[in-house]
């Protein structure tokens, strides 16, 4: 009697069942285990409506397995280049007397940046897999360019707080460093935004063009914030003010553009507005709000100072999470990704005259829009 494999694979209750005459599990998924095999396929967390386009209903996309560290990565390193790039114009423009304020961008770009690789490795699980990362320079990547641009950005600002503030040669190449990082510190701020615009979640890819503004005014504002909350003289107060001040008011704008972008689809913006999400969106804009009239509010109290930029870090770290999340539900939305490729919006917005990256793909490509 011939031996029946997949009775046996079928036994074992792993809910594969893989035919050892055909393969064989090895390799860190050979590990994973399904928990309950007769539980259903979970239902959907949004209605269908009659008539909406989907495919029987089921979700096109799968959501992103990003945890908790990757919003949370997005608020460190946004304000660890917001740092870098303030160190180096405060350095050049003070003419030495914003020295402490100087030092304390250094400080705060090498640390951000530290604490940004620690916390991209806690979700990749492995610290090996981030320097796979580096095994390729392809610029028309965004998540190669982000894992250069922070190493670049940590190596360039752990120099400049080691030897920008000494004197002779040494001196001189910490300066050096702290330019380097200040030119990263920009890119460093907003290429989270760029890169996940560029994926197929339909909250994060229609709003590609506004949502890189966002997060870099969201971390110009989170950097003044927090540098506020130190002792400074006078005039170091009044360019972190500013800068905090100048960021606030920006991450407002940006945040009604990326509203207004997202709008052009209902089921896609529909995440912003309830749930979670839309609690956290809420949030966001009560905060930085209250923390713009409170700074704005007469008077130089020092209660009022440490107010605005705990309500400003709150909107700066809530604004993070919620698109993080309502990215994570637009995905396990069928609508969102089907109408809105419908209405000729997403990938339906790739022209025809559109000029394609070389990677063998074709020099054109025509994409019909159903109405």
């Amino acid at each position: 009697m011939e031996h029946d494999w997949l009775a046996e694979a079928e036994r074992r209750g792993d809910g594969r069942n893989v035919d050892p005459a055909v393969g064989t599990l090895q390799g860190e998924g050979a590990r994973q285990r399904v928990k309950n095999l007769d539980e259903p396929h979970p239902a959907l967390p949004v209605p269908i409506k009659e008539g909406a386009p989907t495919y029987y209903g089921q979700p096109s996309l799968k959501p992103p397995v990003w945890i908790w560290s990757i919003p949370l990565y997005f608020y460190v390193g946004g304000l660890a280049g917001a740092a870098s790039l303030l160190g180096v114009a405060a350095d050049f423009s003070g003419r030495g007397r914003l020295q402490g304020l100087v030092r304390r961008c250094h400080w705060l770009g090498a640390l951000g940046d530290a604490v940004s690789g620690a916390l991209l490795i806690h979700d990749l699980g492995r610290p090996e897999r981030f320097l796979h990362m580096l095994r390729v320079f392809r610029p028309s990547s965004p998540m190669s360019m982000g894992s250069w641009i922070l190493t670049g950005s940590g190596a360039s600002n752990a120099a400049a707080v080691l030897l920008a503030h000494q004197r002779g040669a040494l001196g001189q190449v910490g300066r050096a460093a702290s330019v380097v990082g200040g030119v990263l510190g920009m890119p460093l701020a907003g290429y989270t935004a760029v890169l996940i615009t560029n994926t197929s979640v339909p909250l994060w890819q229609h709003t590609h063009r506004t949502l890189p503004l966002l997060f870099m005014s969201s971390a110009v504002a989170s950097c003044g914030a927090l540098l506020e909350l130190f002792p400074q003289s006078r005039s170091e107060h009044r360019v972190s003010r500013a800068f905090r001040l100048g960021g606030t008011v920006a991450q407002l704008v940006a945040a009604r553009a990326v509203e207004r972008e997202a709008s052009r689809s209902e089921p896609v913006v529909r995440p912003l507005k309830q749930g979670l999400p839309g609690a956290l969106w809420k949030t966001f804009q009560a905060c930085t709000v209250a923390g713009l009239a409170l700074s704005l509010w007469p008077g130089r109290q020092r209660w009022k100072t440490v107010a605005a930029s705990a309500l400003t870090t709150v909107g700066a770290l809530a604004v993070r999470f919620s698109l993080f999340s309502a990215g994570k539900a637009s995905a396990r939305d069928p609508q969102a990704t089907f109408r809105s490729q419908r209405e000729g919006l997403g990938a339906a917005e790739v022209g025809a005259a559109s000029q394609v990256l070389r990677d063998s793909r074709p020099e054109r490509f025509p994409l019909p829009v159903v109405r």
